[in-house]
C-alpha cells in the first residue's frame, strides 16, 4: 500500500491508530495481527548461569541481533548473551534464540508478562531499533519497559538499525537522491517516527549504538556497532578470475528497489549489457542459503545508491571476494577509518558515474588486489570480533559510558 494515494484523513487515521495501541481501534488492529498461540505454548529467554546474562530484543533484522549474541559469547567466556525476534509470517528466515508468533507478541498478556520477568534475570538488555521488547505490554511504550526493567536492577541500552533513526528532513538536505525523495516513501509518518524515537534516544540517558555509520549524524553520542557476517560462510575459495576479455559479472540485490536506487541505475546496467560489457545478475527473491553461490559468481556487487552507507549485503558480498560499487558518504567512510584504522574498500560511485566506473572495471586486466582488500576487511571489521568489542568497552563492562565518542579504537 502506498500511502502517498490515500487520502489525507485515512492516512491521519492510520497514525491515529498506530500512535494509540490501548484504545479500542489500537486493540482492534492488534487482533488483526494474528491470535496468540494457546496459552503457555511460548517459552521465553532462558540463559545459561554466567556472571553476565545479556539479552537483545525484539527485531533481529538480517539476523544481526543473533550473530552479536554470539559474537559476544565467543568473546568472554563470562556472558551468556541471547536474542528474542518477532516471527513475521513470509519474512526471511534468520537464524534466532527465541522465536516468538507475532500474534504472541502482540497479543498474548501472559507471555508479555513471563517474558518480562525472564528478562528481569539479564543483567543487561539491549533494545533495538525502539521497538518494546514485550509487545503491548505497559501500553506498548519503550521508555516503560525500558524502565520496568531498569527498576529490576537490568542496565538497559539501545540500537538504531536504520530508518528507525534515520531523520528524512536531515538526510534530504545532505542527498539530492535520498530514497526518502520516492514516491514510494510516505514522508510526513517516516519523518514523525524517526523523530521521536531520536528523542527517545537523546532523553533516555542510556548508552545507544547504531549498526550502520551513517546514523552517527542523527545520534553524534552513539557507538557504532558494525554489522556482523559470517566470512566462513561467505568465502569464495573457488573463485576464477573472469578471462581477459569476458564480460564483467555484475550482480545487484534489491532487496528494496527504491531504496537500494535501481531504478536510476537500470538504464546503464542495460546499456553495458547490450554492449557484451557485463553480465548482469539482478538478484531478487533467492533464499538466503542460495546467496553465497550467487555472490561467489559474481566480480562485481552493486549495493546502494540513495543511502551514503552500506549494510549487510554489502559485507557478505566483499566476504565473498566482490568488488562493491555503491555511494557512501565522506562522513562515514572518515568515521569507519577513525574506529578502525581501516579504508572502506566501497568504490564510490552515484548513477551518475557508476559507467565510468563498471567500463574502468571491465579494462583493468586483474582485479585480486581489490579482492583481498574486501575480503580483509570484512574479517577485520565485521567478522563479530570489533562489534563484541565495542559492546563490551562502552555498555557491558560499565566503563568508557560518556556521550561524545563516535566508536571505538581497534
Amino acid at each position: 500500500m502506498n500511502r502517498n494515494h490515500l487520502p489525507s484523513w485515512i492516512n491521519r487515521l492510520i497514525d491515529l491508530i498506530a500512535d494509540a495501541p490501548m484504545s479500542p481501534l489500537g486493540r482492534l488492529a492488534a487482533r488483526r495481527l494474528g491470535r496468540p498461540a494457546p496459552r503457555g505454548s511460548v517459552g521465553t529467554t532462558s540463559f545459561d548461569e554466567r556472571p553476565i546474562r545479556l539479552l537483545i530484543a525484539p527485531v533481529n533484522y538480517s539476523g544481526q541481533a543473533y550473530a552479536w549474541a554470539r559474537a559476544l559469547e565467543t568473546a568472554d567466556a563470562d556472558i551468556s548473551a541471547r536474542n528474542m525476534a518477532i516471527e513475521v509470517p513470509g519474512g526471511f528466515d534468520f537464524a534466532a534464540d527465541l522465536l516468538v508468533p507475532v500474534g504472541t507478541y502482540h497479543n498474548d498478556a501472559d507471555w508479555q508478562q513471563r517474558q518480562l520477568e525472564a528478562a528481569s534475570r539479564a543483567t543487561h538488555v539491549l533494545i533495538e531499533a525502539e521497538e518494546p521488547p514485550f509487545g503491548r505490554l505497559l501500553g506498548r511504550s519503550v521508555a516503560a519497559q525500558a524502565q520496568a526493567l531498569l527498576d529490576r536492577g537490568v542496565d538497559v541500552a539501545y540500537l538504531a538499525h536504520g530508518t528507525d533513526a534515520r531523520l528524512p528532513s536531515r538526510h534530504m538536505r545532505e542527498h539530492p537522491i535520498s530514497y526518502y525523495d520516492d514516491p514510494a516513501v510516505y514522508l510526513p509518518r517516516a519523518e514523525q517516527v524517526a523523530a521521536r524515537n531520536i528523542e527517545l534516544l537523546r532523553n533516555s540517558g542510556r548508552t545507544v549504538f547504531v549498526s550502520t555509520p551513517d546514523l552517527l549524524s542523527d545520534l553524534p553520542g552513539a557507538f557504532w556497532c558494525p554489522v556482523t557476517v559470517d566470512p566462513a560462510r561467505w568465502a569464495a575459495d573457488d573463485r576464477r578470475e573472469r578471462p581477459v576479455g569476458a564480460p564483467l559479472r555484475v550482480a545487484h540485490a534489491p532487496s528494496v528497489a527504491a531504496y537500494k536506487g535501481t531504478p536510476l541505475i537500470m538504464p546503464v546496467l542495460e546499456r553495458l549489457q547490450a554492449e557484451g560489457l557485463i553480465e548482469l545478475d539482478l538478484i531478487q527473491g533467492v533464499p538466503s542459503a542460495d546467496m553465497p553461490a550467487r555472490f561467489a559468481a559474481a566480480d562485481v556487487m552493486l549495493d546502494q545508491f540513495r543511502t551514503g552507507s552500506y549494510g549487510v549485503a554489502a559485507c557478505e558480498a566483499m566476504a565473498a571476494g566482490c568488488i562493491v560499487i555503491g555511494e557512501v558518504f565522506d562522513r562515514v567512510r572518515a568515521d569507519i577509518f577513525t574506529a578502525t584504522g581501516l579504508r572502506l574498500p566501497v568504490f564510490e560511485a552515484v548513477p551518475g558515474t557508476l559507467e565510468d566506473v563498471l567500463r574502468r572495471l571491465v579494462a583493468a586486466p586483474d582485479l585480486s588486489r581489490e579482492r583481498a582488500r574486501s575480503v580483509e576487511f570484512v574479517s577485520a571489521v565485521h567478522d563479530g570480533r570489533h562489534s563484541a568489542r565495542v559492546l563490551q568497552q562502552h555498555w557491558v563492562s560499565g566503563q568508557n559510558r560518556e556521550e561524545g565518542l563516535h566508536a571505538s579504537g581497534s
